[in-house]
């Protein structure tokens, strides 16, 4: 009876020790201490004590007020808005001066060249279309947000006043009539700047699927190497446009 006392005794006393030293109670070897504390200050789910889990719930928490405070929705919201009234409005307006004034059209775009013309079109479509990937890269700064806006209102003003629409020729033709190839001009500038972005999103998915990681090839996968096959690529497009006798017919 002593014997099986003692030997009670001997266990409830080696148990702790045991789990104090990292062992479990089946024998096997759990993480040491130091690799507890490095869990903890990690933030892995090891496991530790009440008060420490309080300390890491309470962070948590913290952590989340701290992101909520910094969404903002209403801004969210508010450039949203803003968004649709680039869309909106700039194209509204630039339909009525085709239509309503369409002398006083012709009278400011006849000084340019359909070259100049595209030109200028193609540009305020690229612009539009950096500050949206600038604005998605960089998501904390508002400089590429005022940036897409801008360029957005000024290619929806530009697509107004050409009655941008695929199938652009004959109602250009009825509107603007001799002058027409002003404006196909500008509209061929924001097709192309649109089409080369679509080529962009093909090759840049292809290089991503098609190259491994490992292979030197991947760094053209960087995302300084993929803004420099963008404006390759919107630039082979402006000369296609340019060069190519689109804006003789």
């Amino acid at each position: 009876m002593n014997m099986e006392v003692h030997m009670v005794d001997q266990q409830s006393v080696s148990a702790p020790q045991q789990v104090r030293s990292g062992q479990t109670k089946d024998g096997n070897v759990d993480q040491p201490i130091d690799a507890w504390k490095d869990d903890i200050a990690t933030g892995s789910s090891a496991s530790v004590d009440s008060q420490d889990l309080a300390l890491a719930e309470a962070s948590e928490l913290s952590l989340a007020d701290i992101e909520r405070s910094r969404s903002h929705p209403l801004q969210w919201v508010a450039y949203a808005v803003a968004v649709l009234v680039a869309i909106i409005a700039p194209y509204w307006f630039g339909r009525m001066l085709a239509v309503q004034h369409t002398e006083w059209v012709v009278a400011h775009i006849s000084i340019f060249q359909p070259q100049g013309i595209a030109f200028i079109a193609w540009t305020v479509t690229v612009v539009a279309f950096t500050g949206l990937a600038m604005m998605i890269v960089e998501s904390k700064s508002w400089l590429w947000r005022v940036v897409f806006i801008i360029g957005l209102a000024l290619e929806q003003l530009i697509a107004g006043v050409s009655l941008l629409k695929l199938s652009f020729w004959y109602s250009t033709y009825v509107v603007y009539g001799d002058s027409s190839n002003l404006v196909n001009a500008a509209n061929l500038g924001i097709i192309s700047a649109g089409f080369a972005v679509a080529v962009y999103a093909v090759v840049f998915v292809g290089l991503l699927v098609l190259i491994r990681k490992d292979s030197p090839l991947n760094v053209l996968t960087r995302s300084w190497a993929s803004f420099i096959l963008f404006f390759v690529i919107e630039t082979s497009a402006l000369l296609i446009v340019l060069f190519g006798g689109l804006l003789s017919i």
